[in-house]
């Protein structure tokens, strides 16, 4: 990587409106009801958000790969034919109910920066590759970051492939349906390094007035799917001592994820997301609740922590109840800590730019996460609205992607090489 001395002008920047019309455009593609997106993946919304993305992409110059599962890398070549490419992106699909912002930015950021050198007409020593990775979200096929994980060898393929949505379609099935699977081995690229910008999707950053987050750590994860059983029984006939309700499991396990996380705020987060209660009828006591417990921290130790809590304390709360339990960790990875090199160059960066900064972790998992476990690997942030994300109320000022993108211009510049 270059060092310091290699640092572009202070005066270059991306062309803002470009940049924001572009997203918008995109915007227009899986419309949600409420002016957000609802583009999930693999759907035919999704087959034609790539098409627009291809669009633009060869218009730009650049060369468009595809991997066997779906993974696009747009590229636009180096002046050194041996040097490894530098990539940048995130992910065009959205939740079902998702903003215009979340992923959208990172991907068309990172092609307004390719806009932006050939405006200026800037080559590299590193080709640089925008990549818009399959299934990021997860909504659709669990887990998140799924085709990431793949390229990182952290998820077989065929395994990954074999994940079925709510109506049981295929993702290996629906991937060829839309016709976005490629002939290039998934994992098969080496990277020199790679720059992810997102929006924080939490509220630090505009609560704090700060235009950039650099990301010097991201969050470990473990899903837990717990189950709950108690017996079906009438509410109306049933007798209080005699009942096995399902529910209060639910309820005091509740109560607990919260107490834990509390305990160890402000380094961990945790909750309850999604509950399922069986049969779900207002007159019967619920005989059966599954749900998945989300606990987060960049703390290792504390992650694991805990989970064993929670895996010590909820069999002797439900116990007490009557109620049997049992519980697996559906989904986990452990806090990654990015680039030190890089998160250094992404502060100097938004430093040599006049942008307010500060050092920061992410409350989400991205990409960036898996990719960091084969190449040097650094993101950066900018603020949303009131910290609201996976929202179709979700925003973002023009301003803030201007900020964020300028900053990836320059990291990128620096680690890229402008070539003599």
């Amino acid at each position: 990587m270059a060092d310091g001395s290699t640092a572009p002008a202070r005066n270059m920047r991306i062309d803002a409106d470009r940049l924001w019309d572009s997203i918008h455009e995109m915007a227009e593609i899986g419309p949600g009801v409420a002016g957000g997106s609802n583009r999930q993946t693999l759907t035919d919304d999704d087959a034609k958000g790539r098409a627009l993305f291809r669009s633009w992409c060869e218009a730009a110059g650049c060369e468009m790969g595809l991997d066997g599962i779906g993974n696009m890398f747009a590229t636009r070549p180096g002046t050194d034919p041996d040097a490894l490419p530098v990539y940048v992106g995130s992910h065009l699909d959205t939740q079902p109910t998702g903003g215009r912002y979340d992923g959208v930015l990172g991907v068309l950021g990172g092609l307004e920066v390719i806009r932006t050198l050939n405006d200026l007409g800037i080559r590299t020593k590193h080709p640089i590759t925008v990549v818009n990775w399959t299934n990021e979200e997860g909504t659709r096929f669990a887990p998140a970051m799924l085709a990431s994980g793949v390229f990182a060898g952290v998820h077989a393929q065929d395994w990954a492939e074999d994940r079925t949505d709510a109506e049981g379609n295929r993702f290996g099935d629906e991937l060829d349906r839309i016709g976005w699977r490629g002939d290039e081995p998934v994992g098969g690229r080496k990277m020199h390094a790679l720059l992810e910008l997102h929006i924080e999707q939490g509220p630090i950053l505009e609560a704090e007035g700060k235009e950039i987050g650099v990301v010097t750590h991201g969050q470990g994860l473990r899903w837990i799917e717990c189950t709950v059983t108690g017996k079906e029984s009438h509410t109306g006939s049933t007798p209080m001592p005699m009942r096995r309700n399902a529910g209060r499991g639910l309820a005091q396990i509740t109560e607990l994820v919260h107490e834990i996380a509390m305990s160890n705020a402000p380094n961990a987060v945790g909750a309850i997301g999604h509950v399922d209660v069986h049969p779900n009828s207002r007159n019967i006591i619920p005989g059966r609740v599954v749900f998945t417990i989300d606990f987060r921290s960049h703390e290792l130790d504390r992650l694991n922590g805990m989970v064993d809590r929670l895996m010590e304390e909820a069999p002797k709360l439900c116990e007490a109840l009557g109620v049997g339990f049992a519980a697996e960790i559906v989904g986990q990875f452990d806090p990654p800590a990015f680039d030190e090199r890089l998160v250094g160059i992404v502060r100097q960066a938004a430093e040599r730019l006049g942008y307010s900064h500060m050092d920061i972790v992410s409350g989400a998992g991205h990409d960036a996460c898996w990719i960091n476990q084969v190449a040097p690997t650094a993101m950066i942030m900018c603020p949303c609205v009131d910290g609201l994300s996976h929202n179709e109320a979700e925003e973002i000022r023009k301003e803030w992607a201007q900020a964020g993108t300028d900053v990836l211009l320059h990291a990128v510049l620096e680690v890229a090489e402008v070539a003599a």
